[in-house]
């Protein structure tokens, strides 16, 4: 009952994550001692949890027809087709993937390339990009609606109900999990039409270790705030169930005894199918405008 012990641990901090739901737009100290974005025409995408590099297609177009050249590496266990992922489920591989293995992964990407480049991370994803540019990868950093790192939980009824597949104390970790038509819908695309939720589901869902998923609870997801680093923008969705704007704009305010630029925006109506959702292109073009401001 390891991860229960660490769901009730942070029962006072659930109590607390509450705030910030209707906080739109914060900027972070600029303190002129720290840099901003350095030059770079590399960008890095990092996908999320029971998902695959194909969700960043049209995003690594957009961005390469800005002049970025623009890299979307596969998770380990998740260079497969969808179809192919979800055929060979169960896969022990899979299910013993852990975070410390995925975010190792990254740092070996990104060492081998070029140029340093922009990271940009979308729900677990999102914590990757934060673990890495605490550790001085990256020129600067985009967490999309992102995983929390440890000790930034929620309270709120609609992220355990989105996250209990993979948090859920009772089920083993040596199992990955595949989610329901209807805990995707839940989790992902709720409030769309249902032609849209089933194409999401078909041909983007795949399994997913529910190691990775269980990591946020452990020191496994722990960030240093206070440490230097290349600037951070935290977007969030406010109709987004797996990771509610609050525990967005609570991890954003974790970042504020630091002076490194970090900034928060979240998107009302978006939920966390927010970079394949109708009008993705409205937080791309907000991306790029950060860029610019801060570089």
């Amino acid at each position: 009952m390891h991860y229960l012990r660490k769901l009730l641990l942070a029962l006072p901090l659930l109590i607390l994550t509450g705030c910030g739901a209707d906080v739109l737009e914060e900027k972070g100290a600029r303190d002129p001692s720290y840099l901003p974005i350095s030059q770079t025409n590399t960008i890095v995408f990092v996908h999320g949890m029971y998902l695959t590099p194909i969700v960043w297609q049209e995003w690594e177009t957009h961005f390469q027809d800005l002049g970025y050249d623009t890299h979307s590496p596969a998770w380990q266990q998740h260079d497969l087709s969808v179809a192919e992922q979800n055929s060979i489920h169960p896969s022990d591989a899979l299910a013993a993937l852990t975070l410390p293995e995925v975010v190792q992964h990254y740092r070996d990407y990104i060492a081998a390339l070029e140029e340093t480049p922009i990271l940009i991370g979308h729900s677990m994803g999102g914590l990757i990009v934060q673990m890495l540019l605490s550790e001085g990868i990256g020129a600067a950093g985009v967490a999309i609606n992102s995983a929390p790192p440890q000790g930034v939980l929620s309270a709120n009824a609609d992220f355990l109900k989105a996250n209990w597949p993979h948090i859920n104390p009772v089920l083993s970790p040596n199992k990955p999990t595949q989610l329901t038509f209807e805990q995707f819908t839940f989790g992902f695309v709720n409030d769309m039409d249902s032609e849209t939720q089933i194409n999401a589901y078909n041909h983007y869902a795949v399994p997913e270790s529910r190691r990775v998923g269980k990591a946020t609870l452990t020191s496994d997801a722990a960030i240093d705030v206070t440490l230097p680093r290349a600037p951070l923008l935290i977007l969030a969705g406010g109709n987004d169930h797996t990771i509610p704007a609050s525990l967005n704009y609570t991890n954003f305010k974790k970042y504020q005894p630091a002076p490194s630029i970090t900034d928060y925006k979240q998107f009302p109506e978006r939920n966390h199918w927010t970079i394949l959702q109708p009008e993705w292109e409205i937080l791309a073009e907000y991306i790029q405008v950060w860029l610019g401001d801060n570089s």
